[in-house]
């Protein structure tokens, strides 16, 4: 089952949704001809190395700023790239055709409260609250890089909710990573384990939120 904790019963009041590999396709691969460096790094070394830099944490709930990021990076994996080079690198990571439909987030806010919660980064929020549609929908937006906090913390599942006004038992959390998912059940939302589209689209259909 997608659900951890219980199975919504009716539609929530309020729908709050991850981003990365939830609505936006994430394809790290397209780093590795230049974030690869000399030495020929895979997405999957480069990914691994920022994930265990002790700044990361720092980048990605907002203590360190942009340009202060693209001079560490380039600094620790040797790369002659200005900050817009840099910028243009970092987003080409972020696909610009989406998981889910456009119309799927007017129709849901149109009966539901909607909110985004990602653990992101000023230059990745910068590029996708400008270029793609589907933000519009969502008043709420929620990021590690703003609030200070990461997922799966129990603060930024309840700035969301205070956000969007609702109980955790009126909200329901959709996310790629089960851990975190997982996290907002434990504090009483409803957590959807994001498999596919195909899984949530049923899941709203039976709630009444989604017809084809």
């Amino acid at each position: 089952m997608p659900f951890l904790g219980a199975p919504l019963d009716k539609a929530p009041r309020a729908i709050i949704f991850d981003v990365g590999r939830v609505i936006i396709r994430v394809d790290l691969s397209r780093w590795s001809p230049t974030l690869g460096g000399p030495a020929g790094k895979s997405h999957l070394q480069i990914l691994r190395e920022l994930e265990a830099d002790p700044h990361w944490p720092d980048w990605q709930e907002g203590r360190m700023n942009a340009r202060d990021w693209h001079k560490h990076v380039c600094e620790k994996f040797n790369l002659p790239l200005d900050f817009d080079e840099f910028c243009a690198v970092w987003n080409s990571a972020l696909d610009p055709n989406t998981i889910l439909p456009d119309i799927l987030f007017e129709r849901l806010a149109s009966k539901c409260r909607l909110a985004l919660l990602s653990n992101t980064d000023p230059i990745h929020v910068a590029h996708f609250e400008a270029t793609f549609p589907f933000v519009r929908h969502f008043p709420a937006r929620i990021y590690s890089c703003r609030v200070g906090s990461s997922k799966p913390a129990p603060v930024i599942y309840h700035r969301a909710l205070r956000e969007v006004d609702v109980l955790p038992d009126e909200a329901m959390f959709i996310d790629d990573l089960r851990e975190n998912a997982a996290a907002a059940a434990k504090l009483g939302m409803s957590g959807f384990h994001f498999t596919s589209a195909e899984d949530l689209l049923t899941e709203f259909a039976r709630l009444g939120l989604w017809t084809t």
